[in-house]
């Protein structure tokens, strides 16, 4: 009589206990399922996006990058950190890249040598670069200029050539590596005006800057960030790299005009991601990135090194670096270069 309740009735009174126990748990499962899910905000509100450049601060590709950064930074409402992996020509920063998570949280500004040309030259490369990065957006096309210290015994170029020829061996010229489009330059130029002259690699475009203006070297196919040097007299511009002149020196001559017959060492900076990013975060970096490059004060500061904006698809950017790619690999199999 103490037991209020028949056997039957505590059996079904325990499975009650027991659907209510797991409907509860379940219940409470789905609960503390639900924040877990909402930690994970939309791309790009989780972290600061970083941005690699791979040759150091100062140089050209970190100028187009941080012209480029902020804008973006923005128009995304995200921090994006430029992130400067400097040395190997421009391979150490674009490995970090091209092995870093394919999640829109990094992505490379890289010099168009460094993607055209580079490769070409490195027998065995610890990414490969047609596999492991995509094209995400160009940013410049750069010429090059070369420039000599202002206290040097040659104005012209016909001058320069002379005295080359004169003092075989005993001129030097600068460049940000092993394989960068003003490593090529000079020794097309070495080729084509027969000159012997030494070549110094350095870790970037800063730091042979640097060196002409301590007259440690003669001189350099400089990207655009000595215009400053040039105007104020430091430096002497003798001619453009290119097919035509540019904007900002006028009588400036191309290396074409003098002589030099089809002398093209231009390139085109620009933007990729590891390979796997999604689709969509490629469009809309690519978006945002050609809307900047249209912004005057962007416009203005790629201009101030010689170079023009150059907004395009990805797919667009990716069948330039070919075309760039071929016509260099072309030249070093005539001109039997290498990167040593």
């Amino acid at each position: 009589m103490n037991d209020r309740f028949s056997p039957r009735r505590r059996r079904l009174l325990g499975a009650g206990a027991t659907l209510a126990g797991s409907t509860s748990l379940a219940a409470l499962t789905a609960l503390t399922a639900l924040p877990a899910r909402a930690q994970t905000p939309p791309w790009p509100q989780a972290r600061p996006i970083r941005l690699i450049v791979n040759f150091p601060a100062g140089g050209s590709p970190d100028a187009v990058a941080r012209a480029v950064a902020t804008p973006v930074s923005q128009a995304l409402g995200q921090q994006i950190v430029v992130d400067n992996r400097g040395g190997a020509g421009g391979i150490i920063g674009s490995e970090a890249a091209a092995k870093s998570a394919p999640d829109g949280y990094t992505f490379l500004c890289s010099s168009g040598s460094a993607a055209a040309i580079v490769p070409l030259l490195t027998p065995k490369m610890p990414y490969d670069a047609a596999r492991d990065l995509v094209p995400v957006a160009a940013g410049a096309r750069l010429e090059l200029f070369l420039v000599v210290r202002a206290d040097a015994p040659y104005r012209t170029f016909a001058e320069f050539v002379a005295h080359a020829r004169r003092n075989p061996g005993r001129l030097s010229y600068g460049s940000p590596g092993n394989g960068t489009s003003p490593h090529i330059a000079g020794e097309m130029l070495k080729s084509q005006a027969g000159l012997f002259t030494v070549h110094i690699p350095y870790r970037g475009s800063a730091a042979v800057l640097q060196d002409l203006l301590g007259g440690s070297i003669d001189y350099t196919f400089d990207p655009g960030i000595s215009f400053s040097h040039v105007r104020a007299g430091r430096l002497r511009l003798l001619a453009v790299a290119s097919l035509k002149r540019i904007g900002l020196f006028p009588d400036a001559p191309t290396l074409d005009e003098l002589g030099l017959k089809g002398f093209d060492a231009g390139t085109t900076h620009g933007f990729w991601a590891p390979a796997g990013v999604p689709a969509e975060i490629i469009d809309r970096m690519n978006r945002e990135i050609n809307r900047a490059l249209g912004l005057p004060a962007v416009a203005d500061a790629i201009r101030a090194l010689g170079a023009e904006p150059t907004p395009m698809s990805p797919r667009a950017f990716g069948d330039l670096i070919k075309a760039d790619s071929a016509r260099y690999a072309k030249i070093i199999q005539e001109r039997k270069i290498t990167q040593d």
